[in-house]
């Protein structure tokens, strides 16, 4: 066998399948039509049902059919020693199961089968003409968004339960252009992103601006989201390299509506000077007040204690039992008195320290001019932005 292939006309992603245009060429031996003479004889195409020929049938064929405009496209040719040339133009279309995991930048391998129906390979031996040569056409072959890499072919046998088969396969590679995919889809998303950045350089007192600009860009990405997807199965299990890259582009635009977000928020409750001032004397004054209270803690117990040794001088009964026992609950209670102060003291004081570290804590999430906000997106949305494309289309194109 041996094929021309004159045209590949479609190759469907959602149906995964291709449609192409053949002409299949069977050559074998007859001993039955040995004739002679030097020259071949050409017969009538409607002649072939009066010879034999092989069943063969492509594998993995959704539809096909044969061309019949003006006549049926059979050729039908036999050489004094017996051999018999029989072509056919055919339209075939296909299934091609596709990895789409790296669409865009994919390269999909697909096969054309040809297999024997009912002979097997007792009855019949499939073999290519010239091996990787049997098959032409291929050099002067023009793809709307594929390139033809490699192609080659084998031999192989089927095996069903009825028994083996002879079966041909042609492989071919295909490799998609990505330059259409750059203009259509990734240039305008990524200037989607440049122009999101946009609103940085605007005021923030520019609320309608601003909220604008975001709104405006987050919308567009999701109608441009939703057209790159109409070319491809909704079915499809596969997160493809463009699903990838309009993900991302889609984070960047919306981290930049929500940046504003954030430093609107932040420049609505950032004080002023003058009630950062009363801010900072209240603060003081309660730091002053939180003193006294462990200071008067500590003098209370001291004065209960003084007023109680005062009225026992003034009873004058220091030698009495009664004066005695006063004076040791006295100095109990003076005892009592310091080291109920000393808890009370270092109760408080870890107190004030916790209180401390939680206001340390506030201020590191505070921001003291929201204008900063601005600034670091000036040059943290862009460096993120140009690292995570570099390592996006390293993976792709490299692994």
């Amino acid at each position: 066998m041996s094929l021309d292939i004159a045209s590949i006309d479609t190759i469907s992603e959602i149906n995964m399948d291709y449609t192409a245009t053949i002409f299949l060429r069977q050559r074998w031996t007859d001993e039955r039509l040995l004739f002679q003479g030097n020259k071949s004889l050409s017969l009538d195409g409607r002649l072939v049902e009066l010879l034999w020929v092989p069943d063969t049938f492509i594998v993995d064929s959704k539809k096909s059919f044969l061309h019949d405009i003006t006549v049926e496209n059979r050729l039908i040719r036999i050489f004094p020693n017996g051999t018999v040339l029989y072509a056919l133009r055919i339209t075939t279309t296909v299934a091609c199961n596709m990895d789409l995991t790296k669409y865009p930048m994919d390269r999909q391998t697909c096969t054309l089968q040809l297999e024997s129906w009912g002979y097997n390979v007792k009855d019949v031996v499939f073999y290519w003409t010239r091996g990787n040569q049997s098959v032409s056409g291929l050099d002067t072959l023009q793809l709307a968004q594929y390139t033809l890499e490699d192609y080659y072919t084998s031999e192989s046998e089927a095996v069903y339960e009825t028994g083996n088969y002879p079966k041909l396969i042609f492989h071919f590679r295909l490799k998609r252009s990505i330059l259409y995919f750059i203009l259509e889809t990734y240039v305008p998303s990524s200037a989607l992103v440049v122009l999101s950045w946009v609103s940085f350089w605007i005021s923030q007192s520019s609320v309608p601006a601003r909220i604008c600009i975001g709104v405006t860009t987050v919308l567009t990405m999701t109608t441009l989201m939703m057209g790159a997807r109409t070319s491809l199965p909704n079915a499809n299990c596969f997160i493809k390299a463009i699903d990838v890259y309009l993900g991302i582009c889609f984070s960047f635009i919306f981290g930049a509506l929500i940046e504003y977000a954030v430093a609107h928020f932040c420049t609505l409750h950032q004080p002023n000077a003058a009630n950062a001032y009363m801010y900072g004397q209240e603060m003081q004054e309660r730091e002053d007040e939180m003193n006294g209270i462990v200071t008067s803690i500590g003098g209370s117990h001291g004065l209960r204690a003084r007023k109680r040794e005062e009225v026992l001088s003034r009873t004058g009964s220091t030698g009495s039992p009664t004066h005695s026992l006063a004076k040791e609950e006295l100095a109990g209670g003076q005892g009592s008195g310091a080291g109920s102060t000393s808890d009370h003291r270092g109760c408080c004081l870890r107190t004030i320290k916790q209180a401390g570290r939680l206001v340390r804590f506030l201020n590191c999430c505070h921001v003291e001019n929201p204008h900063y906000i601005d600034n670091y997106s000036r040059l943290t949305f862009p460096l993120s932005f140009i690292f995570i494309n570099l390592l996006y289309w390293t993976y792709y194109l490299y692994f």
